[in-house]
């Protein structure tokens, strides 16, 4: 029987095509091993978001033809398709395939068995036009399911170079969403994590549909779904509709991760971001209403070039301000090829550091603080693995519906269940908790513990 290998680099969107492209080996007979064993095919699916990204790539490359130099090794992903002619050049690479055609991949492994010259299989993502279909039934982890419901961006932020690596906005048929949400709930997921390249966006590329709608109906037509996520949403992206269905929906959960990337109305215009600081402040007000409660996480980058320290200040105070529950901070970091790099006033790296050791501790602080709030309260928990940092036996951990992670005692049968638990002990990076009951659809409300 004939074995694959994968190594996945970067985003839940190539987590997800990875899970994809496995299916399609997994159709033809393989057998899935591990990276660092050896296998007949070795699928690398690379990331390019940062120039570190294509390093760490071409290093993933590397150590898989190390692992067997007779293996078939493929490329794919969002590197393989910026920079194939570079992925080419390693000695050992075989097939090149970017973020298009993935089900073509076998095809090239049987020719190029035949016929033993390289392929490169990678076309131009600019002009795709149709969101390729992709299935996943089923998850490796088995506790949260992606589900990818569009592909591309069409805003050309001055510093990402993703466009060029993902082509412009598409969407999955909605159909095609409802199907496969409704597959995975059959296959046992309770909470799906809606994904995508620039997922609010879903829709802006259809006639009369867009992404409050897709919320709407999975929210009502699938069936046994108990959690709805959304991956990432920009502020643009939350019209006065989606925060309607936000508040009407039991399922959708009270957490968005809105990037904010700079809180200064100056800088952002220099990234070319679509909304104002008073925008965005406007909708996270209206969001908060809506939901009480809500966690609202996000991406901030410090040290974009001509940061000044009232710019960095206005970030800082913005982000405090607005209580955010949790921040994943970066360095900006010239990515070749994109307008950002070649700006004058690039920002020293010390300062930088500064700049993220400041608002890291700032997201520590707000995350205890948002935490606190929930101290003694009953939130219902799915639990995702075993918890093995302290080494006690028969810890466990999972999310709260607003991101919170907690850790409590219980047994392994309880992976993958809603299961109701007692914050105990708020803290950062996870809460103490106390099970209290799984959470069982089919008892009467009547004849139910009482919590």
């Amino acid at each position: 029987m004939a074995t694959v290998a994968f190594h996945t680099l970067g985003c839940k969107v190539n987590h997800y095509e990875t899970e994809a492209i496995w299916q399609l080996f997994k159709e033809a007979g393989y057998e899935r091993k591990e990276f660092e064993t050896r296998a007949d095919v070795y699928v690398i699916n690379t990331c390019t978001v940062t120039n570190t990204g294509d390093k760490k790539s071409r290093q993933v490359i590397r150590r898989a033809i190390r692992h067997n130099p007779d293996a078939v090794i493929c490329v794919t992903g969002c590197y393989a398709q910026t920079s194939p002619a570079e992925v080419m050049a390693i000695p050992g690479v075989d097939i090149v395939v970017g973020t298009q055609d993935r089900e073509k991949m076998l095809g090239y492994i049987e020719q190029y068995k035949e016929e033993r010259q390289p392929i490169n299989g990678v076309g131009n993502i600019m002009k795709a036009r149709v969101f390729e279909e992709l299935d996943v039934p089923a998850f490796t982890d088995r506790t949260r399911a992606s589900l990818k419901i569009q592909e591309g961006c069409n805003n050309f932020c001055t510093f990402c170079i993703i466009p060029w690596a993902r082509g412009l906005l598409r969407s999955r048929d909605p159909e095609e969403v409802i199907r496969q949400a409704q597959q995975l709930v059959d296959a046992g997921y309770k909470e799906i994590v809606l994904t995508g390249i620039h997922t609010g966006g879903y829709g802006e590329d259809m006639k009369d549909y867009n992404f409050a709608q897709l919320l709407r109906e999975l929210d009502s037509r699938v069936k046994g779904l108990k959690r709805i996520r959304i991956s990432s949403i920009e502020a643009s992206q939350i019209t006065d509709e989606v925060i309607e269905v936000l508040d009407s929906s039991d399922k959708i959960v009270r957490h968005l991760h809105i990037p904010l990337q700079s809180g200064s109305n100056s800088v952002l215009k220099r990234m070319r971001r679509k909304y104002t600081m008073e925008f965005f402040a406007d909708r996270l007000t209206k969001l908060k209403k809506a939901l009480p409660g809500l966690a609202v996480t996000s991406d901030v980058i410090v040290g974009f070039p001509g940061e000044t320290e009232e710019e960095f200040m206005e970030t800082y105070n913005f982000i405090k301000e607005h209580k955010f529950s949790e921040l994943h901070v970066f360095p900006y970091s010239k990515r070749t090829g994109t307008p950002a790099a070649r700006m004058d006033n690039q920002v020293d790296e010390n300062v930088k550091n500064e700049r993220v050791h400041k608002l890291i501790a700032l997201s520590d602080q707000l995350a205890k603080e948002y935490a606190s709030d929930y101290e003694g309260e009953v939130l219902e928990i799915i639990p995702e693995e075993r918890f093995t940092e302290t080494g006690e036996d028969n810890l466990y951990v999972g999310y709260t519906d607003n991101y919170m992670k907690v850790v409590f005692e219980g047994s392994e049968d309880l992976i993958g269940q809603l299961v109701k638990v007692k914050i105990a002990e708020a803290g950062y990076p996870y809460n103490k908790g106390q099970f209290v009951r799984i959470v069982d659809e089919d008892v009467p409300e009547s004849m139910r513990l009482s919590s």
